[in-house]
């Protein structure tokens, strides 16, 4: 798959300006300052954060309510239902809200929809379980700014809701006691990018300031939070990235039972990052509802016994190696699909539909086939009872949900944003929506969006690649959205004769004219090798990272691509 390579602009002004604030390499003053990061306090800030950073929660729309109602069902002894998304995002919501009130509460219990028989935020059935056990007040914890008519049914009951939700809100809000969500319109709280778990996090701390409790009963709860920020790809930016930086901190100096047992199931050995919680916890946590129940996650994270945290640990590491096979399973047979209709190969978009794959990993499907094979608007379809539900995933700079939305004559029910949606349809309207979603997407997208982009900072030369630049380097974690891992180019390199093929992979080692020669590897880019082995110039987008081998450390290059000077 051709990639176009698109290298970022930079102010050569403010980098001098903050050069000579900061004094240190001009080319990490380049990478602040394309990340809004242009005076040495902003500096200060981003590299030595503190949890005084963090944002009074008491600014947030709301939660003077939200407190007062909560205090109120406590006095009246109500029972209290908290109640989240089967995601990471929800499952941490859900744990660090109910941990916390529990401790200083009772009559408590927490919900969780199943992914299948109820689907996504406020069910009815979720409605019905409160009536049925005499619930009055509801925390609804990653969802809810959008279950106008539930909410309001549930009034009627004589349920309360308090909604703490990160969804960007409609016109018409739910009929909510308080909702703590920072993206309403009139909400006065400066930072609008938080997880539902963050919210919930503020709540509690909110709780606790009430109550004269001091502050480090809600801080154990930053690894939650921080599992959520690096899992729902929310920006790592302003009050996130604080609330990373500690959640991180103590993931490594003082693990929960719950992170400690998914971790020793990974087997991982380093520090860990965001890079390992997106990558190696949240795919744990997540299978729990892909393959079942996500109760089972909660039920991890509010655990205090390591041994049973353990127990609970192998279920979610043994449904995450039934879900990797199951989509590995579903990709190749999608490939085939594809592979054996000729229409496919002028096609601008994949819509697959197969009655028998599993609805838990579609999702995860359609971004596969994107990344790995078919760069194009993709949606994977399947049968759920009567109905065929699928998910969409989209490509760089193309509005997935908008084009969903103009084919929603023939659609049941859909919903999503910018680069993912979510929708069902009846199992006749199938084939007329694939031509219908073909048509509109090769009616508006671009032909530079149908080819993979890659985003470069800047360009280096290897004499800049220290180990006191990358000691810095290291210090942008934690790493997310609109603070990505750094990516550079390097250009008119040359091989140094020892580069080769392991497997699939590529092994080099390069230099340029002048300054130290490096190693580096690039998973599945053995077609590179022709080049690299050419004797001739060739540029090369890659990251830095630490390899460790006998003992010693040494900077290697993480090859992204290669093509001739």
């Amino acid at each position: 798959m051709q990639k176009r390579w698109t290298v970022k602009k930079y102010e050569p002004g403010p980098e001098r300006s903050l050069q000579a604030a900061l004094r240190i390499h001009h080319i990490l003053c380049r990478l602040l300052v394309q990340r809004g990061i242009k005076t040495f306090d902003a500096a200060r800030h981003f590299f030595r954060p503190t949890l005084n950073d963090l944002v009074d929660p008491w600014l947030m729309k709301d939660m003077d309510i939200a407190i007062s109602r909560l205090e109120e069902a406590f006095f009246r002894r109500e029972k209290i239902l908290v109640y989240g998304d089967y995601d990471v995002d929800g499952t941490t919501a859900v744990a660090t809200v109910y941990t916390f009130l529990e401790s200083i509460y009772s009559n408590i219990e927490f919900y969780l929809p199943h992914r299948y028989r109820e689907g996504y935020g406020i069910s009815q059935q979720g409605i019905d379980y409160a009536v049925e056990n005499d619930i009055s007040l509801i925390i609804a914890l990653d969802c809810g700014i959008k279950s106008v008519e539930l909410i309001a049914q549930a009034k009627t009951k004589g349920i309360d809701f308090i909604i703490c939700d990160h969804h960007l809100p409609d016109a018409i809000l739910p009929e909510a006691v308080a909702i703590l969500n920072p993206k309403q319109r009139d909400c006065p709280y400066p930072y609008k990018e938080l997880s539902g778990c963050g919210i919930g996090f503020k709540l509690i701390s909110a709780l606790a300031q009430k109550r004269g409790m001091p502050m480090e009963k809600v801080y154990p709860f930053l690894d939650l939070v921080a599992t959520s920020i690096a899992a729902d790809i929310v920006p790592m930016t302003g009050e996130n990235r604080v609330l990373a930086f500690f959640g991180i901190k103590k993931v490594n100096e003082d693990p929960s039972p719950a992170i400690k047992s998914l971790v020793q199931l990974s087997g991982l050995k380093e520090k860990l990052t965001t890079s390992n919680l997106v990558f190696v916890i949240a795919p744990r946590v997540n299978a729990a509802g892909r393959m079942d129940d996500a109760r089972k996650a909660v039920n991890l994270f509010i655990e205090k016994d390591f041994d049973k945290a353990m127990a609970i640990a192998e279920i979610l590491h043994s449904d995450n190696f039934d879900r990797k096979e199951i989509d590995m399973t579903i990709t190749k047979e999608a490939v085939e699909l594809i592979q054996n209709d000729d229409t496919q190969a002028s096609r601008k978009s994949t819509v697959l539909f197969q009655p028998h794959w599993h609805k838990g990993v579609v999702g995860i499907v359609a971004s596969r086939l994107i990344d790995k094979y078919y760069y194009r608007p993709t949606i994977i379809l399947t049968q759920s009872n009567d109905k065929v539900a699928g998910s969409a995933r989209s490509v760089s700079g193309f509005n997935v949900y908008e084009a969903i939305h103009r084919c929603k004559d023939l659609l049941e029910n859909y919903g999503g944003h910018f680069y993912a949606a979510g929708m069902t349809l009846k199992p006749e309207n199938v084939k007329a929506f694939q031509e219908k979603f073909e048509e509109v997407v090769s009616s508006t997208i671009s032909p530079d969006q149908l080819i993979p982009e890659i985003v470069i900072d800047t360009e280096i030369s290897f004499a800049d690649i220290t180990p006191a630049f990358f000691n810095i380097l290291k210090q942008f974690e934690p790493l997310g959205p609109e603070n990505l891992r750094p990516v550079f180019i390097a250009k008119y390199v040359i091989d140094t004769g020892h580069s080769c093929i392991v497997k699939e992979h590529l092994k080099i080692s390069v230099k340029q004219r002048y300054g130290p020669s490096f190693s580096g590897i690039g998973f599945y880019m053995a077609d590179k090798y022709p080049i690299v082995s050419s004797k001739k110039p060739f540029d090369i987008v890659f990251t830095i990272e630490e390899n460790e081998w006998n003992g010693a450390t040494t900077l290697q290059l993480k090859v992204i691509d290669i093509r001739p000077s």
